[in-house]
Order: structure tokens, then sequence, then C-alpha cells
């Protein structure tokens, strides 16, 4: 089960990157406006996806960033 999990996970990741979609706003106002209707476009499922996705870049930079610590105080 994890593994279809993970499969499919990386399957709409890769649908992602094919669609990115951007903006560039005149004004904060703009790019306030637009963010809310672009998410507000998404399904439901669509919008936890990317919070799923958002969540597992965070802890992998927080993984990144422990290590790197760790090595420095053993070099030190």
């Amino acid at each position: 089960m994890a593994r279809q999990r993970e499969t499919g996970l990386k399957q709409r990741a890769a649908a992602r990157r094919k669609r990115i979609v951007t903006h560039r706003a005149k004004n904060f106002k703009d790019a306030e406006d637009w963010d809310l209707d672009f998410w507000q476009s998404l399904t439901p499922e669509q919008r936890l996806s990317a919070l799923v996705e958002i969540r597992r870049d965070v802890e992998k930079v927080k993984r990144a960033r422990s290590r790197a610590a760790r090595r420095a105080r053993r070099k030190s």
C-alpha cells in the first residue's frame, strides 16, 4: 500500500511539473488576488496534495540543515 501511495505521489508530482503556472504581479494586491484565485480554482484533492508536497519539501530542508550542522560541529 505504501509503495502504491508513493507511486501515485510521484506521478502527480511529475504531472504538476508539466503544468507549472506563473504570474507576474504588478503589485502586492495583484499577487495576493491571483494567488487566491489560483488556489480556489483547484480541487480540494489538488490543494491537499500540494500541501503534502510542501510539507515533505520542508522536512527535507530541515534534515539537510541538521546534517550540515552535525558535520560542521564535527569539523570544529
